[in-house]
């Protein structure tokens, strides 16, 4: 696979795409979020895992930059929860929102992507930046996956819902998640089965991670409910 980092009008992102690829054929496209204090590659790895051949992956950057010291600069899509006031965190939350909203269309129109063959996968706040984004939008995706994640916003997010509620949602958490606690994932199966949806929801032995025996469940449900392009 080939990876290939452009500027974007709104915000860096990372094209991942077979080695064989064709411009001119019809790849269905898999845009995934980083988490905080990670980058636009973090995610990148995930691609040979899933399908080597069959999709184009998109990996936006995320627009805010966190001093870790030491050299070490990683970057989020909102403050972390218990280092800014609600609005603060809001605030920044609804601009990332306005950023990959842009983000999208730019990555749809160079990779000449079809509405509803698009698949949105995010890890921690990627994830958080997935429900946002993502479930408004079912025309535009055909499936969200949320790894490691929670919605924390639910009374915003229920009130921008489509009608549409038969959206497929992937959701795989850690019993042992010191970040994003697994009860905190549980209310958000909560909402979610309140709102209507019905989300496959998975709890692993594991900590905020992305281990194998995830993408042993995630690989078969993504090709089904997103086919990859077979020759």
């Amino acid at each position: 696979m080939k990876g290939e980092q452009h500027e974007g009008r709104s915000l860096k992102f990372l094209a991942v795409t077979p080695d064989d690829y064709d411009a001119e054929k019809d790849y269905p496209l898999v845009i995934m979020l980083h988490g905080f204090g990670a980058h636009m590659g973090d995610l990148a790895g995930l691609a040979p895992a899933i399908e080597d051949k069959g999709y184009v992956y998109a990996c936006p950057n995320a627009p805010i930059a966190f001093d870790f010291g030491g050299g070490h600069v990683g970057y989020g899509w909102m403050p972390r929860q218990n280092a800014a006031s609600p609005e603060e965190v809001e605030a920044a939350r609804a601009k990332s929102e306005e950023l990959l909203t842009d983000c999208f269309e730019e990555i749809f129109e160079k990779f000449n992507a079809t509405p509803g063959k698009v698949a949105l996968l995010g890890f921690s706040q990627g994830g958080a930046m997935t429900y946002r984004c993502g479930m408004q939008r079912p025309e535009l995706f055909a499936g969200l996956v949320a790894l490691s994640a929670a919605v924390f916003d639910p009374e915003i997010l229920r009130s921008k819902l489509p009608e549409d509620r038969n959206q497929p949602i992937f959701v795989a958490h850690g019993t042992r998640d010191m970040q994003i606690d697994v009860e905190t994932a549980r209310a958000t199966r909560e909402f979610l089965e309140g709102a209507g949806y019905q989300p496959f929801y998975w709890e692993y032995n594991m900590g905020h991670e992305i281990p194998l025996e995830v993408l042993r469940d995630l690989v078969p449900w993504l090709t089904e409910v997103l086919p990859p392009l077979r020759d």
